[in-house]
């Protein structure tokens, strides 16, 4: 295991009803004058927008509200945001909703504290500072109510890349399961598919005796495949819906990634789909890590296999352990298409002469991207080709 720093300072508040507390926690992390940030018409049509603002309101919290933000969440919303809260003098930004009004907040948070632009985090500056950010979660999918991180797509070129930093951690989540309930089975299923991602993403690692993470990884992999089929088959199973919405956030608070070398490469690769066809994260994830997991098994034969054997219960072959690992990724393209993902580049609307640009735009360059085995852009051009 290697040295490591974890720092999780999110206050999680967790179960039915709990959005109704907003207030009271807008105003113990100091906010006096909110952004609530959210997506489309479903948190109005709920009535979710109504009882967070009554929730402010109670507190003497005074607020503006910007909606707008969609999957893929763009930098148009996101100057909009900084414009307002520099404006306005506002003091904290509140996210209403999934990954993607998450991520934008975590944006607008840091540009309203900067004289540049805000880009400039998500092309290599260090973040040093950034408005608190309150969450109330509407879909267990990006765990970004937890993470350390923001993933937005420049409209400029549509250029889709991330910033990290601690601050960008939420100071307070509202997780109500409830609130899940009425999303459509696709939006739940890609969900579950960035959560597998995620957890995937920290599994295959080139750091040896990480026995720990690894059985956290796998326990968070065996809940979504369990618990998945039951909240697509019973929208108001809450049981389902609670489980899988803190694995979401388990996930990604990097609590099963510290210790060990992580990837990344199937994100990134990911995020091209998602810049030229604005297909779900989580949908072009279910294409992209079957394809990445055959180009790459052979670098560690018997990593795969573990996961064939742990998690999708197959029998280890002694003798040809690549057949187990073979047997592994099958269960998981079986596992997604049961959910309803696509696995192939045609399910997406993709299309192969797209391919040399996307390995040009996902900034591989003379470099290499991944850990677990460094992808050229040769590599890449491989996966895609899998892909199809």
């Amino acid at each position: 295991m290697d040295n490591f720093n974890f720092y999780s300072p999110t206050f999680f508040v967790f179960g039915k009803e709990r959005e109704n507390e907003a207030g009271k926690y807008v105003k113990r992390y100091g906010g006096t004058k909110v952004l609530i940030h959210f997506g489309g018409g479903s948190v109005i049509k709920s009535g979710l927008l109504d009882r967070v603002k009554s929730s402010l309101t109670a507190q003497n919290i005074s607020f503006i509200e910007l909606g707008g933000a969609k999957p893929n969440p763009r930098s148009g919303l996101v100057y909009e945001g900084i414009n307002i809260c520099k404006r306005e003098n506002v003091d904290f930004v509140l996210a209403v909703g999934g990954g993607s009004a998450i991520d934008s907040a975590k944006a607008i948070a840091l540009g309203a504290v900067y004289d540049g632009d805000f880009w400039d985090f998500f092309i290599g500056k260090n973040i040093q500072k950034a408005l608190p950010v309150g969450v109330i979660l509407t879909i267990s999918a990006a765990g970004s109510e937890g993470s350390f991180a923001s993933v937005i797509t420049h409209e400029n070129g549509m250029i889709k890349r991330s910033a990290h930093s601690d601050a960008l951690r939420p100071v307070f989540s509202i997780m109500n399961p409830e609130l899940t309930c009425s999303l459509p089975d696709y939006q739940l299923a890609c969900g579950a598919t960035d959560m597998m991602a995620h957890v995937l993403e920290r599994y295959f690692t080139n750091t040896k005796n990480v026995e720990i993470t690894d059985r956290i990884c796998e326990a968070i992999l065996l809940t979504v495949i369990k618990e998945t089929p039951k909240a697509l088959a019973n929208a108001n199973d809450y049981e389902s819906r609670a489980n899988l919405m803190w694995a979401g956030m388990v996930a990604h608070n990097d609590i099963c990634g510290v210790g060990r070398e992580q990837d990344w490469s199937s994100h990134q690769m990911e995020h091209e789909l998602s810049a030229f066809y604005d297909v779900a994260h989580g949908a072009g994830l279910a294409v992209m890590f079957p394809a990445w997991m055959k180009f790459v098994m052979h670098h560690d034969i018997m990593r795969f296999a573990q996961f064939a054997v742990r998690v999708w219960g197959c029998e280890m072959d002694f003798q040809n352990p690549q057949t187990t690992a073979i047997q592994g990724i099958a269960k998981f393209e079986q596992f997604l298409l049961s959910i309803g993902m696509p696995v192939r580049f045609s399910d997406l609307g993709a299309n192969e002469k797209d391919i040399p640009t996307m390995v040009k735009t996902a900034g591989v360059g003379s470099n290499t991207i991944g850990s677990f085995v460094k992808l050229t852009e040769k590599d890449i051009e491989q996966i895609y080709k899998l892909a199809l």
